[in-house]
């Protein structure tokens, strides 16, 4: 589903990211973790194509993307939850989830927002309020809602957990294993560890923008060392 080659990316003059080669199999959760500051939403933002890459290739479903522009992109099937949410937060719940649909037909769009509710029950309460007004952990699920809406087959989740509360987390992670139980393929960025290594599949370990580790989740479960050192697990 996606490849990245030897990917270094940046801002400006900046590089962040350096050399990061990955491999995400169609309906895979692969988690990318790390400290701050390990490139973990650089590395998602130049796959949705926020930032362009400094060296390296991005390959999706064996096109170069590199190049493309975002809305390509979703076009593609790439969307992204991003860090912080970034929701319109003047606009109601049921608006904000019409946005992230604006590349599909409209013919499918009530279908895709009952989707979205099925998902996120909490959500039918809160269909007509604005966004703004949201808990944290509500607008978590809006955001996941919003990127669903544009129908995607490669679903990036920029920092799922953080500043939720652990019910809101639980939420957003079942709701997680539900889509890759549909056959989405998930790229997650998440400093909460534990819940990112239960869920994932693959999980590729940054650090100062290099990868120092990937490999199966259950072989990370079980790597102490490898816990202690860059995850701050014991």
């Amino acid at each position: 589903m996606l490849e990245l080659r030897e990917l270094s990316c940046g801002y400006g003059a900046m590089r962040v990211v350096h050399g990061l080669s990955l491999s995400v199999g169609a309906g895979e959760i692969v988690a990318l973790i790390g400290a701050n500051g390990a490139g973990k939403t650089s590395t998602i933002r130049a796959i949705a194509g926020h930032i362009p890459p400094q060296a390296g290739s991005i390959v999706y479903q064996g096109a170069d993307i590199g190049r493309w522009d975002p809305i390509r992109r979703v076009k593609a099937g790439i969307a992204l939850a991003p860090e912080g949410r970034r929701l319109f937060k003047s606009l109601t719940v049921r608006e904000n989830l019409v946005v992230g649909g604006y590349t599909r037909a409209k013919s499918g769009e009530a279908a895709n927002i009952e989707r979205v509710l099925a998902l996120f029950p909490r959500l039918k309460e809160r269909f007509d309020q604005p966004a703004g007004g949201l808990s944290g952990g509500e607008q978590q699920m809006v955001a996941i809602g919003r990127a669903l809406m544009a129908e995607p087959k490669l679903l990036l989740i920029d920092e799922v957990s953080l500043g939720l509360m652990p019910k809101n987390v639980d939420i957003c992670y079942e709701a997680i294993v539900r889509l890759k139980a549909e056959g989405l393929t998930i790229v997650l960025v998440e400093q909460n560890t534990e819940r990112a290594l239960a869920v994932a599949d693959q999980v590729c370990v940054l650090e100062s923008g290099r990868r120092v580790w990937h490999g199966p989740a259950a072989q990370a479960r079980g790597n102490e060392e490898l816990l202690g050192a860059y995850l701050g697990m014991h």
